[in-house]
C-alpha cells in the first residue's frame, strides 16, 4: 500500500513537473515562431538571417525543454527515494509491527541509516510508550476483570439504552438470571423494584439509590449509581448487589435473643415480686410462708442459673475464658461425670452402662470445659427420659478423634426441631423444659465449647424413640 503511494508522489511529481516545464517550451517556441521580420525596412538577405537565428533559438529553446524535462524527472525520482526511505519505509515497518505491538510483543523498528534516521528513532519511541501504555492498561484490565470475577458482591453495567455492558458471576447467582434478563427492565421489573433508569442518572440526587429485595431465601441490598465519561457526561449507571443474609439472620436473631432474656427474666421475677408480696401483706402460718419461699428460692436459683448460662456464652463469644488446655483420658471424665449425676439417675430409677470400647488415646483440650459438655449431655438424657428407663454411654476412637456417644431410650425429639437445637433459648417443649429447670442454653454453651476445642456435637433423634448424641474430640 505504501509504494504504492510512494509510485503515486512520484508520478504526480513527474506529471506536473513535466506538464510545466512543457508549457513553458510550447510557450517560449510559439513566441519565438510567430516573430516576423519587418520586410519594408529589411532586405531578403536580412530577413533570412533572421530566420536562421529565430531557428536556432527554438532548437535551443526545445533542447532546453528536453534537458530540463529530463532532469526533472532525474529529480523526481531522487525525491521518490528519500521519501520512500525517510518517511514511508518507517511508517511501512511501523505498520507491519502494529499487530504485535497490539499483542504486547517487544519489537523494534530497524533503521537502515544507521542510526541517523530521525524519524525511524521517533517511531521507536512511540513504539515503546505505546507498549508501555497497553501493556499498562491490560494489566489493569485484567486486574478489575479478577477482582470483578472474585467479588461475592455481584456487580452490573448498563449503558444509555439499559443494556448490559458488564456482568460478574455473582450476579447471576444472587438474582437468579437467565440468558433473557438482559436489560435493565427486565432484571429489575422481574425483581418488582420500583426504579427508573432515567431518573437514577439524571436525578441521582433526587431518588432513591438503595433497594433492599428478598430473593428466594437470600436478602439483598442494592445499590445504584450513575457513571460518567471523560467530558462528565451520563453514560450509564453502576448496580451493586450485597448478599445481607447473614445480617438480617442475625439481627433477627439478636432481636429473639433479647426477648428471650426479657421473657426468662420476667417470668422468674414476677414470680418473686408474686410471692414476696404476698408474704408481706398478710400473716401466714408456717406451712404456706414456707411454701413461698420455696418458691421464691426455686424461681432465685432459676434466675441465677440463667445468668450463670449468659455469662459463661458471653465469655466464650468474647474469647474471655480461660482455658487450660491438659491431656486427659477421656473415659475416666466420663465415669466422673456419671459418678457426679448418680444421685439424679437414682432418683428416675435409670439403668445407665458406661463401654469404653478400644484404646482411646488421651485427648489435649480444655478439660472443664469438655467435663462442662459432658455433664450437660447426661443431664438431658436423665431429665428427658422416662422413669426407669435406658442410657447407654460408648467411649471410643475412630480415624483421629476419640468419641463419646449417648444413647438413651426417652421422649427423643421431633425431625423439624433437630436443625435449631443448638439455637440459643430454643426449646422443644417449653412449657416442660421450663418446669424441669432449663434454660435453653446448655446445647448452645456445650457447641461452643466444642467449636474452640477443634470437637464437633451431632445428634439424631426421633420423637418417642430417643436420642443419639455424638460428642468427638481431636486427639493428641
Amino acid at each position: 500500500m505504501l509504494k504504492n503511494i510512494q509510485l503515486k508522489i512520484i508520478l504526480i511529481f513527474s506529471i506536473l513537473g513535466i506538464a510545466l516545464i512543457s508549457g513553458f517550451g510550447a510557450f517560449l517556441i510559439i513566441n519565438l515562431q510567430s516573430i516576423e521580420p519587418q520586410v519594408a525596412v529589411q532586405t531578403v538577405q536580412e530577413i533570412e538571417s533572421y530566420r536562421e537565428v529565430i531557428s536556432m533559438q527554438i532548437h535551443n529553446a526545445k533542447l532546453v525543454t528536453i534537458i530540463l524535462i529530463f532532469s526533472y524527472g532525474v529529480i523526481s525520482i531522487l525525491i521518490g527515494i528519500f521519501v520512500s526511505k525517510a518517511i514511508l519505509d518507517p511508517i511501512s515497518r511501523l505498520i507491519d509491527s502494529a499487530p504485535k505491538i497490539a499483542a504486547g510483543e517487544n519489537v523494534e523498528i530497524n533503521n537502515n541509516l544507521d542510526g541517523k534516521d530521525e524519524l525511524t528513532s521517533a517511531f521507536n519511541l512511540m513504539t515503546n510508550e505505546l507498549r508501555e501504555n497497553l501493556n499498562e492498561v491490560n494489566r489493569q484490565k485484567r486486574q478489575i476483570e479478577t477482582i470483578l470475577l472474585h467479588m461475592t458482591d455481584g456487580i452490573i453495567a448498563f449503558d444509555m439504552e439499559g443494556k448490559i455492558m458488564h456482568i460478574n458471576p455473582a450476579t447471576t447467582d444472587l438474582l437468579k438470571l437467565t440468558e433473557k434478563d438482559n436489560t435493565f427492565e427486565k432484571i429489575f421489573g422481574k425483581l418488582n423494584i420500583d426504579i427508573n433508569l432515567e431518573k437514577t442518572i439524571y436525578l441521582e440526587n433526587w431518588t432513591s439509590s438503595e433497594q433492599r429485595v428478598q430473593v428466594e431465601d437470600k436478602y439483598l441490598n442494592i445499590f445504584f449509581a450513575s457513571f460518567k465519561d471523560e467530558k462528565d457526561r451520563p453514560s450509564g449507571i453502576m448496580v451493586v448487589i450485597q448478599d445481607i443474609t447473614e445480617h438480617v439472620k442475625l439481627d433477627n436473631m439478636r432481636k429473639e435473643f433479647v426477648a428471650n432474656v426479657s421473657h426468662e427474666l420476667k417470668t422468674p421475677i414476677t414470680s418473686i415480686m408474686g410471692y414476696a408480696d404476698t408474704l408481706l401483706e398478710g400473716e401466714y402460718d408456717k406451712e404456706t410462708q414456707d411454701k413461698f419461699l420455696n418458691v421464691i428460692a426455686q424461681e432465685a436459683r432459676r434466675m441465677a442459673k440463667l445468668v450463670t448460662d449468659l455469662l459463661i456464652l458471653s465469655r466464650y463469644d468474647s474469647n474471655k475464658v480461660k482455658k487450660e488446655i491438659a491431656e486427659f483420658d477421656l473415659g475416666d471424665l466420663v465415669k466422673k461425670c456419671q459418678e457426679k449425676l448418680q444421685l439424679e439417675i437414682n432418683k428416675k430409677g435409670h439403668e445407665v452402662e458406661c463401654f469404653v470400647t478400644a484404646n482411646v488415646p488421651p485427648v489435649k483440650a480444655d478439660k472443664d470445659g469438655i467435663e462442662r459438655v459432658v455433664l450437660n449431655i447426661l443431664t438431658n438424657s436423665i431429665k428427658y427420659t422416662q422413669d426407669n428407663g435406658s442410657i447407654k454411654i460408648y467411649v471410643g476412637f475412630v480415624y483421629n478423634d476419640a468419641y463419646i456417644k449417648v444413647i438413651d431410650n426417652g421422649i427423643g425429639i421431633p425431625e423439624e426441631d433437630l436443625n435449631r437445637i443448638f439455637d440459643r433459648f430454643y426449646r422443644v417443649d417449653k412449657a416442660r423444659t421450663r418446669e424441669m429447670g432449663g434454660t435453653g442454653l446448655g446445647l448452645s454453651i456445650a457447641k461452643e465449647i466444642l467449636d474452640q476445642n477443634n470437637g464437633s456435637i451431632d445428634i439424631k433423634s426421633q420423637k418417642g424413640k430417643g436420642t443419639e448424641v455424638v460428642i468427638r474430640i481431636p486427639t493428641k
